[in-house]
């Protein structure tokens, strides 16, 4: 008598990596073409339909993945956040502070990361800033990234003054206000978009500011 072999299923295991892979790759897509849109041709004309066919994805798909215009531009933001490198701007900041001990050094170097940051975010937050006076959605957006802004600047600050880092008797919310102050967009508006200045000259201005006012002045040696 014949004996049957149990029937094996061959059939392969869903893997759904491409799938995430090509929508990853879309989302990237889709935050380029927007941030160039919205910059080139303003927020309030500017429409999701125009930056769909411009990246080749649906309407459904950039307010399933975005939530629409707001959205866009927070994600825009996001990723101007991390700067140009494979690792974040703020680890890479963090880090940076944590294995510093010369406060000039720290500061320093966030000017350099004001010069890498401040391009990929002030423009489109500078651009959602006038349209917000007339979107409450895009206002609200804006209200959240400053109090991240402010709450990133008090951390820093809290961080020099718990390693005696800065001037004696400085206050924590009077070294937060002057790190928020000089890393604000409207900084970046006066100085690089209507004055013109490099964005190198930019990030030295910025260092050489927190520094005085944060910093106890070094004595140059030179006698009177």
């Amino acid at each position: 008598m014949d004996v049957k072999s149990p029937t094996v299923n061959h059939r392969r295991k869903y893997d759904a990596s491409g799938r995430r892979r090509q929508a990853a790759q879309n989302r990237e897509a889709t935050i380029d073409v927007a941030r160039r849109v919205f910059l080139s041709g303003g927020y309030a004309a500017t429409t999701v339909a125009r930056i769909a066919k411009a990246t080749g994805v649906s309407v459904e798909t950039i307010y399933k993945t975005f939530g629409g215009k707001p959205g866009l531009v927070r994600a825009i933001w996001e990723r101007g956040l991390k700067g140009s490198g494979a690792l974040s701007a703020e680890r890479r900041s963090d880090a940076m502070r944590a294995g510093e001990t010369d406060p000039r050094r720290i500061i320093e170097n966030w000017g350099r990361f004001t010069t890498e940051v401040a391009p990929l975010t002030a423009p489109i937050m500078l651009l959602a800033r006038d349209a917000a006076i007339s979107d409450p959605e895009l206002a609200g957006l804006l209200e959240k990234a400053e109090q991240a802004h402010l709450a990133r600047m008090e951390s820093n600050a809290s961080d020099l003054i718990e390693r005696g880092l800065l001037r004696p008797g400085l206050t924590l919310a009077e070294a937060r206000d002057v790190l928020w102050a000089y890393s604000s967009i409207e900084l970046y508006e006066l100085l690089v978009v209507r004055r013109g200045w490099p964005i190198e000259r930019f990030g030295r201005f910025v260092a050489a500011g927190m520094i005085a006012a944060l910093l106890t002045p070094v004595e140059d040696g030179s006698s009177s």
